[in-house]
């Protein structure tokens, strides 16, 4: 079984669900999770998690993501994209660029974000899309979302180019559609590219067809990221081999389980009110163990990543 991520770069027409089937035809396996949907219509980086990688699903859709989108003025439509059905027209006659900077700028910083009915979150077990489909529209609550940076990368009225760096949980089309709202025209996201998804990148992505030709040469491992890639900021921590058991078994383990402990960060006294510090932990023979977090006595598993296949 192949364990680890893909940086895969999804095409225009696919859905993420669409993408691991692709997956799963490519290599065989059946263990593969995307992290996060990305519209059909949409392209850009989708993080694909394999085998046991797949236990970092949930931690890589909690990453920061950047957009690239073009912001459609004097259109509103019942998606909030151009696919959607056009529910009125607005006048963008009088638009002047120092207004529309302005309103964006407005917009950096925490939002307050209603989700858009064409949405996969579920109310009463039920995805929105699926009511908006019958033409049932429910009540949705605002969520917190932060806007770090939007960055206008070209204005050509009525369309405006933008970079948005956001956090997890923000649509970019609820976000074209707001800004229209506040210039008093209406808008909508004519296009979407995701250029970012924390550590991975649109320019290190490949299609599925490039994953597909790899793994057909034999040299997909080339591209596959390792799981304790993810976590290259912690301390690196070898388990002497008497211990080694207890930690493949998540068990706490003591100072004194471990090879050598880290200079000068080491070991932190929690009454000198440092934070802990979270580690890889690895075998002997280099093999990736879990991710643990120090203690005052010792080292508990906060996730593992062994599994024995013997």
């Amino acid at each position: 079984m192949i364990h680890g991520i893909l940086n895969v770069q999804k095409e225009k027409g696919y859905t993420s669900h669409d993408v691991v089937a692709k997956l799963r035809g490519i290599t065989h396996q059946k263990k593969i999770g995307h992290t996060g949907t990305l519209d059909p219509d949409a392209v850009g980086v989708l993080p694909v998690c394999l085998g046991r990688g797949t236990r970092l699903c949930d931690m890589i859709t909690d990453r920061n993501k950047t957009y690239e989108t073009v912001l459609l003025l004097g259109r509103v439509t019942d998606t909030q994209d151009t696919s959607g059905h056009t529910i009125k027209m607005g006048d963008t006659s009088k638009l002047q660029e120092a207004e529309v900077r302005e309103v964006i700028r407005g917009f950096v910083g925490d939002y307050a974000q209603i989700p858009p009915m064409y949405s996969a979150l579920k109310v009463n077990g039920k995805k929105l899309y699926e009511l908006a489909r019958e033409g049932k529209e429910v009540e949705r609550k605002a969520r917190k979302v932060t806007l770090f940076e939007i960055e206008l990368l070209k204005i050509e009225l009525p369309r405006v180019h933008m970079r948005v760096t956001c956090s997890k949980g923000t649509y970019i089309r609820t976000l074209c559609h707001d800004i229209g709202n506040q210039l008093g025209c209406g808008g909508c996201m004519e296009e979407l590219i995701r250029t970012r998804v924390g550590r991975f990148s649109l320019k290190d992505s490949l299609t599925l067809e490039e994953i597909e030709a790899r793994y057909k040469a034999g040299n997909l491992a080339e591209v596959l990221i390792p799981m304790d890639e993810m976590f290259r900021d912690y301390v690196g921590l070898t388990v002497s081999g008497r211990w080694d058991s207890l930690a493949k078994n998540g068990n706490p383990l003591p100072k004194k389980a471990f090879l050598k402990l880290p200079d000068p960060r080491g070991w932190k006294d929690k009454k000198a009110g440092e934070p802990f510090e979270y580690v890889r932990i690895y075998d002997e023979k280099g093999q990736f163990i879990a991710v643990g977090r120090l203690q005052e006595k010792e080292c508990r598993i906060v996730k593992m990543f062994y599994v024995n296949e013997d």
